[in-house]
């Protein structure tokens, strides 16, 4: 039998969190773009697997830093 990976707990694979509403308000007004500016993440990345995100949910991506502080990436999920 093999063995299941889950692939979001791998030391490699960044925090990925779904965005409220509030929070993409948020992160839009912050930053002055529109969700539509965000690099994108298909729906189908494993890394996202378990949010149960839709088409046009913001992921915010949190990599961790072994030198400096973290860093904060934003996606915008895409169908494909």
């Amino acid at each position: 039998m093999k063995k299941k990976v889950i692939i979001k707990n791998h030391i490699l694979i960044p925090d990925h969190t779904k965005l409220t509403k509030k929070e993409v308000d948020d992160v839009v007004k912050k930053y002055n773009v529109s969700t539509r500016q965000f690099p994108s993440i298909s729906k189908k990345d494993p890394a996202i697997d378990s949010l149960d995100v839709e088409p046009g949910d913001v992921i915010k991506i949190k990599r961790k830093s072994f030198t400096d502080n973290d860093t904060i990436f934003y996606r915008v999920v895409i169908d494909e």
